[in-house]
């Protein structure tokens, strides 16, 4: 068995969320920007995870948030990528787009450079939407916002997988 290259806390907070939702039928679809893919990873990390991880979309610049998940650029415009209207859309958005039962969005400021005083390194907000059977609609969107410490680039990403990982499962007990 090789080890992962995720921290062993979070390997083990994923695979109970990935048995988990294998045991409630329920696929998970991510919608990334400042983790860059690595929610995806961590969960495919997971053997078995192709019964639950249905996709993910690594949608790190504003093209590919509008492009790839249909965020409204106006929005993007209007809010800035990195805002709860926007992370609400990316969920919405990565839903709609695939036969998952559950969305998890992440978009934030990683650093070491980008932030401003309304919008610091360490900012990053969350939005899951969830529905109980892939043809139904939306049922909900539930949004989370994090500071975390700018302590590094590291830190801020693999902090905010531990935060996702809890909001994935607080949405599976949801539907």
């Amino acid at each position: 068995m090789s080890q992962s290259h995720f921290p062993s806390p979070l390997v083990t907070k994923a695979h109970a969320l990935i048995n988990a939702c294998r045991h409630h039928e329920k696929m998970i679809v991510t919608a990334e920007s400042c983790t860059g893919g690595l929610l995806a990873g961590l969960l495919t990390e997971i053997a078995g995870s192709s019964a639950v991880v249905e996709r993910g979309f690594v949608t790190y610049s504003n093209e590919a948030k509008t492009e790839l998940i249909g965020t409204p650029a106006a929005l993007i415009s209007s809010h800035g990528a990195v805002s709860s209207e926007v992370a609400h859309a990316m969920a919405q958005g990565a839903l709609r787009h695939s036969r998952a039962h559950i969305s998890l969005a992440i978009t934030g400021i990683a650093g070491p450079d980008g932030g401003t005083p309304e919008k610091p390194v360490g900012l990053v907000h969350f939005a899951t939407s969830w529905r109980s059977s892939t043809t139904s609609p939306i049922e909900g969107t539930h949004h989370f916002e994090a500071r975390y410490e700018p302590i590094s680039r590291s830190f801020i990403r693999t902090a905010a997988l531990d935060t996702a990982l809890e909001l994935l499962a607080e949405s599976l007990r949801r539907i």
